[in-house]
């Protein structure tokens, strides 16, 4: 079985591939140069440790023969895109960038003129269920132990890091240093509230803008449903639209004879403080179950960045004026409440909630990661405010038997300091995001950015498991934890988690490649 490929990465294959033709001769050079200083970083931790494999420089090219994630016999794989032989796309571009081919075609035609050559091939991603594993057994944890406990000792991790690694097959534990130790996790509570969302919602449910007209009064009501991805940009880039939504208002309107309306909007869904216990800050916007494009000020997607001052009457605002585009009259929207008499006269709905977890995975978004915590308690019957929202996700990761003691919830987003999660429930979290028979939790796995490929993580591991390495990462000051998987050098699917508090805030980047070069040892070390 092969996980289809995403819509996001069909339509970014011909930029990836068209940038890969203008820096292929960089890149080659680049290959070249890598080797000697992969070797080193291989080297790191010794003498102390005497069984660090070395990493190979063909590890971290898109020819690894199990680079990306995989599933060993017994789970079913949960991270695409994967093409029919088995290799994530992304990685045969990188493959064919660098020059190097292989043994099979993937995709192209044997021969075909103007195409490049087959890019190397990659190992099964995928032991049937039921047949026989090809895997090495797992690492062992004493020479696993040996491999990790030197790069801990980094001073750029603190003075007290904690880490976990998992052998995601059997769920056993293969190395522990502080794995029950609840710390300030930062964005990797992203991967909490992944969880907790598709546990409660499923990854079909999906988020639905309304606009109703209250009868007698000709009031129209603009309802929040809770969709932070609505969007009032011509390109919506597969969100729901306000302008669609407009357009079908006005026709309604049109249908009934109606040209002029009281305009309010409806945000009762949600309840409690709109605003994040950290105040006002560039990277998330006031928590309201109605907004347009983040509340952002300008056209970006993603990142921090100055927020409008009242989402909810500012989508409001947007909508009142659409209408008008429309021939509506709209007096200035007010906040109100819909009735139960209210007619429903347009909706549009957000993606599915795998796409909502995945973008919020990819780009550590925090508007999305706060409105899918308070979705969750919705969804449990928990009040729909931060505490309320805390509480249903804790609820839902101990119904999937999950091990949360020393964990807090105080948000969904990891911006809040008071978070507390551990590094066992972070890869128990993701090994149970890889159980077969939890497929509704699989966006989980396949939203993690990839290293040197995707999100937060595209600049990172240029010189060390780039294509092997999926992970969530987090940041605050003086804090920086890393959670995802890997496969190591003998084809067998880990699950990890290593956590830093008390870092030199003025050094953030030494402490990013510290948890990156523990990443790479684990990937590069067989440990047996």
């Amino acid at each position: 079985m092969v996980v289809p490929e995403l819509r996001p990465w069909r339509a970014a294959k011909p930029h990836v591939v068209r940038l890969a033709d203008a820096v292929r001769p960089r890149l080659a050079r680049a290959a070249a140069a890598t080797k000697p200083r992969l070797a080193r970083l291989a080297r790191a931790g010794k003498p102390q440790v005497a069984k660090v494999a070395r990493p190979k420089t063909w590890q971290y090219t898109a020819g690894a023969a199990t680079a990306g994630l995989a599933l060993t016999a017994g789970v079913v794989t949960a991270a695409g895109p994967w093409d029919s032989s088995g290799q994530r796309t992304a990685e045969r571009d990188r493959a064919v960038a660098l020059g190097r081919a292989g043994g099979t075609d993937h995709g192209s035609a044997p021969g075909a003129p103007g195409r490049p050559r087959p890019a190397p091939s990659a190992g099964p991603v995928l032991t049937g269920l039921g047949g026989v594993s090809t895997v090495k057994s797992a690492p062992d944890g004493k020479a696993l132990a040996d491999a990790l406990r030197p790069l801990l000792k980094d001073p750029a991790l603190g003075p007290r890091p904690a880490a976990a690694v998992m052998d995601v097959t059997t769920g056993r534990r293969l190395f522990g240093s502080g794995a029950g130790t609840g710390l300030t996790p930062a964005s990797t509570t992203k991967v909490a509230t992944a969880v907790a969302a598709l546990s409660a919602m499923g990854p079909d449910h999906r988020l639905t803008t309304r606009a109703a007209l209250e009868p007698d009064t000709k009031e129209v009501v603009l309802v929040g449903g809770g969709d932070p991805t609505l969007t009032a940009r011509e390109d919506t880039g597969g969100s729901a639209s306000l302008r669609t939504l407009a357009a079908r208002t006005a026709a309604a309107l049109a249908d009934r004879g109606v040209r002029e309306v009281t305009l309010s909007y409806d945000t009762t869904l949600y309840a409690g403080d709109e605003k994040h216990p950290i105040g006002d800050n560039p990277n998330l916007a006031l928590v309201s179950p109605l907004m347009a494009d983040e509340g952002r000020t300008n056209d970006s997607v993603r990142g921090p960045v100055e927020r409008v001052k009242d989402p909810a009457a500012d989508a409001a605002r947007r909508f009142g004026e659409l209408l008008t585009s429309h021939g509506v009259k709209t007096t200035a929207p007010g906040p109100s409440k819909a009735t139960t008499r209210a007619e429903s006269l347009a909706a549009v709905s957000s993606p599915p909630l795998s796409a909502l977890v995945e973008r919020m995975l990819t780009n550590s978004d925090n508007d999305i990661a706060e409105a899918l915590a308070r979705q969750t308690a919705i969804a449990t019957g928990e009040r729909a405010d931060f505490a309320g929202a805390g509480r249903a996700i804790g609820s839902r990761l101990r119904k999937l038997s999950l091990p949360v003691k020393g964990a807090a919830f105080r948000d969904g987003s990891g911006l809040d300091r008071a978070d507390r999660l551990t590094p066992e429930l972070l890869t128990a979290l993701l090994a149970k995001a890889a159980d077969p028979s939890h497929p509704e939790l699989r966006p989980a796995l396949t939203g993690l950015p990839v290293a040197g490929f995707t999100g937060t993580l595209t600049t990172r591991y240029r010189e060390g498991a780039s294509g092997v390495v999926r992970a969530k990462t987090g940041t605050l000051s003086g804090v920086h934890t890393l959670a995802g998987t890997l496969v190591d050098e003998d084809g067998r699917l880990l699950a990890f988690a290593f956590m830093a508090s008390g870092t030199d805030p003025g050094r953030p980047t030494a402490s990013q490649q510290a948890l990156d070069r523990i990443a790479t040892a684990l990937a590069a070390c067989g440990c047996r």
